[in-house]
């Protein structure tokens, strides 16, 4: 038989990257392993029992917490790593605000004096709620209007440099994509969050979107696959990779895709269409009957079936 040469389109970005403005809030992405213990005392000296220690990630929704007890001590724990505000309150008491960065599944010990005064006015339910409306607005298909949410948030907060990211995925989710503005404003989000994982994979994205490949193979080749939560990247890639006639590599990069995202089905699929380009019939075969088996109601499964058949002829 004829070797199987089909094209692979890319999956198509607009919804994921729409979804994502709003899934960048998730709570999941919060929740790690570090635990952060610290000690409130007085102007005096004097420990402070009852304080309300409230924990949020940098650019997520979810607020862990935690209260010091009669030593005036406190522990958090399931953090993430990556940068946190840290607010502590009482009546009677100013409210303090302290930046943690948890590194390596460990933070700091973190000790705060608390002084007399009122306490300060927090904009953080403010902001968490207008980025969950325009995430909403955007998943609804009203890009311009999600955006402008985001742009008059960033002049009131100035300082929240997160939402220039929001802001690249509404450039980004426009038909057509305007690419330039998008990695414009994801470059300010970055020169902040360099080591982000979901940045960089943005960043990638944009690249590909673009017809940048190689550079958005370099990025791709320097993130660590189990820090990353969502295969979509990697799969376009690999889509990519197949269309550039590297079936082995695409398939290569396929197989640690399924060991780090094992109920992904349709990576099974993906790499089926690698071996075929790769002329491996038989593995493409098995991975695509298993695909079928697994999902036989997903919209690349008369795709795959055609092929399972064209294999046997």
């Amino acid at each position: 038989m004829k070797a199987l040469r089909i094209i692979i389109p890319a999956r198509t970005a607009v919804a994921f990257i729409a979804a994502a403005m709003l899934a960048s809030s998730a709570l999941a992405q919060s929740r790690g392993n570090a635990r952060l213990n610290g000690k409130v005392v007085d102007e005096q000296g004097q420990p402070v029992a009852d304080v309300i220690v409230k924990a949020q990630m940098n650019g997520q929704t979810e607020i862990l917490s935690g209260k010091t007890d009669k030593k005036g001590e406190f522990r958090i724990n399931g953090l993430a790593n990556g940068e946190w505000k840290v607010e502590l309150t009482k009546p009677d008491l100013a409210t303090a605000v302290e930046m943690v960065e948890v590194r390596a599944d460990s933070a700091p010990a973190l000790n705060v004096t608390l002084k007399k005064g009122a306490p300060n006015v927090d904009p953080t339910a403010e902001i968490n709620a207008e980025l969950k409306r325009a995430a909403e607005i955007a998943t609804s298909g009203k890009i311009p209007e999600a955006r402008k949410i985001y742009e008059d948030l960033l002049v009131k907060y100035p300082s929240v440099y997160q939402i220039q990211g929001f802001i690249a995925r509404t450039y980004a989710a426009e038909t057509p994509p305007n690419i330039p503005k998008a990695l414009e404003h994801l470059k300010l989000n970055m020169e902040k969050e360099p080591a982000s994982v979901e940045l960089k994979l943005f960043h990638a994205e944009l690249l590909m979107e673009s017809g940048d490949k190689a550079a958005s193979k370099v990025i791709l080749d320097g993130i660590d696959l189990t820090q990353v939560k969502d295969p979509y990247t990697y799969i376009n890639h690999s889509i990519n990779l197949i269309n550039d006639k590297k079936g082995l590599e695409a398939a290569e990069l396929l197989t640690k895709l399924l060991a780090q995202f094992p109920t992904a089905n349709e990576l099974y699929y993906y790499r089926g269409r690698a071996y075929v380009s790769a002329e491996k019939l038989d593995e493409a075969r098995a991975d695509l009957e298993k695909f079928v088996s697994l999902a036989p109601t997903a919209k690349e499964a008369a795709d795959a079936k055609k092929i399972i058949d064209q294999i046997k002829k």
